[in-house]
């Protein structure tokens, strides 16, 4: 898989072990920044990061940021992604195989690099459940996308 990842000035650090984790899984990394310490704005990379998603060029993306609820608030805004927030293991599966969450958020000052790449793992390593339940759920969702973007 490709996965795009992006951050701001708060997640450098993590973002860097991230990288090392997905590569380690035999993944193709697309670094869309930021790469140094000043303070930047987390949706100008929450959107390069989901515009490769939605348009293909990126399997998936990972997002973060000091608690990640900024970058998950953003990439949710544009259509045809799925982010989740989560900083334990069991939403990591979960939202995978309940949610196809096709963008991960996480938060450098909520949980540390081990906790940070054990996620990844199981996040990148967990299909959708393709139930018919869990494909009515996401589909109710797009759906909604869809309507108000009719708007």
């Amino acid at each position: 898989m490709k996965i795009a990842v992006g951050t701001d000035h708060a997640g450098i650090r993590l973002k860097e072990d991230i990288i090392a984790v997905i590569q380690e899984m035999g993944h193709e990394v697309v670094d869309v920044g930021c790469s140094c310490a000043d303070s930047v704005d987390y949706p100008d990379y929450a959107l390069p990061v989901c515009e490769q998603v939605v348009s293909g060029e990126a399997d998936r993306g990972i997002l973060i940021c000091g608690t990640g609820i900024g970058m998950s608030i953003a990439a949710n805004k544009i259509p045809g992604i799925r982010c989740a927030l989560v900083h334990d293991t069991f939403s990591a599966k979960a939202t995978r195989e309940h949610n196809d969450s096709n963008v991960l958020a996480m938060g450098e000052r909520v949980i540390g690099p081990g906790l940070a790449g054990e996620i990844t793992q199981i996040w990148l390593g967990t299909p959708f459940s393709e139930g018919e339940r869990h494909i009515g759920r996401v589909d109710k969702i797009k759906a909604i996308e869809k309507r108000y973007l009719q708007q």
